[in-house]
């Protein structure tokens, strides 16, 4: 069914200012052609980034202001440990302020000078992470996703053959292997579920642990259940669950999929690691249950991961929807026929 209206009511009008091409061509020149320079005021339509910038919602909203600010043992964070455990199923799941602080800590337990880390495509930050500590970010993508020409399904995917080739050549060298969902640097194109299980695979055989940069799984949920086959019928998340399965750990950035202003975490399944990625945590985020977050961005991340109200009102909007199309269809048969007669 074609949707008639969008199932959604927009319920906060935030102005922004209007500006003239002569004050944007001096805004630009002042800050000497770097965007990042820019005031955000000057900006009249703003291109920069998506991290943060989608409106929560009034479940997310509401969420907030259950918020418990308790230094430690919050039970937001054990609202928000549960959310993602039940995405995940990681055995330690530690909240950061945002995903660049989930990939300083991972690097800093896991990482030594000399180390490779393979990846299908490295974010800026995960490879500025991983060079921090002395170590190579390798890039091994697939040779599609460098061709605009060539239409493929998944062009995010890891080359199977090359990181095989790697892992046997550099295994002493290789602490751990990541791959990207979507992968944002090589223009946020999908992964597919046979590729990351294909990479579970190798990292299982050659003992090297595994980890998901998470940021954009639910829209790579999406992509496998649209474009993969096997996978029409099951739902995104029961395609995330999947993904994860596959998985040792993942760093995560909440500003994407989990449709929040703020926050990440890192989800782990080693009890070894998960002492040292706390004990850093301390150090730089805070304690481990806020991680450098209010507990009101706690609850926000927790419904935003999953927005079950959100999607049973949608639901219930679609369904609506459809009865009432169904009705003036009906209703034009009727005075058609009534018509005809």
């Amino acid at each position: 069914m074609k949707t008639i209206i969008e199932p959604f009511r927009i319920k906060t009008v935030e102005p922004i200012r209007q500006t003239t091409d002569a004050h944007r061509a001096e805004a630009i020149r002042a800050a000497h052609y770097n965007v990042f320079q820019l005031r955000a005021e000057d900006v009249l339509i703003d291109l920069l980034t998506d991290s943060g910038t989608g409106a929560m919602s009034v479940y997310q909203w509401a969420g907030m202001m259950k918020g418990d600010e308790s230094y430690a043992g919050a039970r937001s964070f054990y609202t928000f440990e549960k959310t993602v455990r039940d995405i995940t199923s990681f055995k330690h799941v530690i909240p950061t302020h945002q995903g660049r602080a989930a990939e300083h800590i991972l690097c800093s337990a896991m990482l030594k000078p000399g180390a490779i880390v393979p990846n299908n495509t490295h974010f800026d930050t995960t490879r500025a992470n991983i060079e921090h500590r002395g170590a190579t970010a390798l890039n091994v993508p697939i040779i599609e996703g460098h061709q605009p020409e060539t239409i493929h399904p998944f062009k995010g995917n890891m080359d199977l053959a090359a990181l095989d080739r790697v892992l046997v050549e550099k295994k002493a060298n290789i602490p751990l292997v990541m791959i990207t969902v979507t992968n944002n640097s090589e223009g946020g194109q999908p992964v597919s579920m046979a590729n990351i299980r294909g990479t579970s695979e190798l990292c299982r055989k050659y003992g090297v642990p595994f980890f998901i940069d998470a940021c954009r799984f639910a829209e790579n949920a999406w992509f496998i259940k649209t474009r993969e086959e096997g996978y029409a019928d099951k739902s995104p998340l029961e395609i995330a669950q999947e993904m994860f399965r596959l998985a040792d750990g993942c760093t995560m950035s909440a500003k994407k999929d989990g449709m929040a202003n703020i926050g990440g975490f890192l989800g782990l399944n080693d009890d070894a690691i998960a002492v040292k990625c706390r004990n850093s945590l301390i150090l730089t985020e805070g304690f481990p249950t806020y991680g450098g977050l209010a507990g009101y961005d706690l609850e926000a991340i927790a419904v935003g991961l999953l927005n079950r109200d959100d999607q049973q009102i949608i639901k219930r909007t679609r369904q609506l929807l459809t009865d009432e199309h169904q009705r003036i269809v009906s209703e034009a048969a009727a005075m058609r026929a009534r018509a005809g007669g």
